[in-house]
């Protein structure tokens, strides 16, 4: 009989979340091998390889969705998704190695005393532009005009540093966020970040309790958002659309 994996065990060995492994189950993604009579759950070498295949199509921001749609296509071949995932991880790598050179030319420039001489392409080498341009034309055509012009009024209001320190803040209440996933999202911890969260999209736009709300809406149902913040815990994106719905159905009123 093969080795078997309580779900504890598979969460040690992967790095993702008891509640993501639930969640995948519950939507199909990843179904344990078997259960035990107390409905315990436990995987087996296949369901790892799966997790596995599951990791690498995350990690090259696949939403779950398509991640299914390509598993359990009758024509998936483990092999050659394997060779594919190499090949793009190695262009994703000469991409990383690419952006840290232009954050070390920007950082020569900015600390330097002296304005910044790089052209404008060059502050975005590395970058997919291609995804640039959806990203602006989607929120051109899905939000609020109003809004999308004061966001974009406020940031061409700050300077390179002060925009730089607004990124690294939102990426510190994210972490921080992450680290108490196992927590109810109506936890006080939980909800105080969640309000450092609210403050810190307020740097852009002011946002009522039902702009927050749907903001945590947009996190799961756009596969680019839920990427983003897939990469800092699985299951990342559903636990903070939820704390975010709890704080504006009962902070923001």
């Amino acid at each position: 009989m093969s080795k078997k994996y309580s779900v504890k065990q598979v969460a040690e060995l992967s790095g993702v979340t008891v509640r993501a492994l639930h969640h995948y189950d519950h939507i199909g993604l990843l179904k344990p091998a078997m259960r035990s009579e107390k409905k315990y759950r436990y995987y087996d070498e296949q369901d790892l390889l799966r997790l596995q295949q599951i990791m690498f199509y995350r990690e090259l921001d696949f939403s779950l969705e398509e991640i299914q749609d390509i598993l359990d296509n009758t024509d998936f071949d483990a092999r050659e998704a394997l060779k594919s995932h190499r090949e793009r991880l190695i262009q994703k790598r000469q991409n990383v190695a690419t952006l840290i050179e232009t954050v070390d030319r920007t950082l020569e420039s900015l600390e330097g005393d002296h304005h910044m001489t790089l052209k404008d392409k060059d502050l975005y080498e590395g970058f997919d532009q291609e995804k640039i341009d959806r990203w602006n034309k989607k929120v051109d055509e899905k939000y609020d005009p109003k809004k999308v012009t004061e966001s974009r009024r406020n940031i061409g209001k700050m300077s390179k540093g002060q925009f730089k320190d607004v990124q690294k803040e939102g990426d510190r209440v994210t972490l921080a966020i992450s680290k108490l996933i196992d927590q109810e999202a109506s936890s006080p911890e939980v909800q105080a970040l969640i309000k450092e969260h609210h403050v810190w999209i307020e740097n852009f736009y002011t946002c009522p309790a039902g702009m927050y709300k749907g903001l945590g809406q947009l996190y799961v149902e756009n596969p680019e958002f839920t990427a983003f913040y897939e990469k800092f815990k699985q299951g990342l994106a559903a636990f903070i659309c939820k704390a975010m719905g709890y704080y504006a159905d009962n902070s923001l009123r």
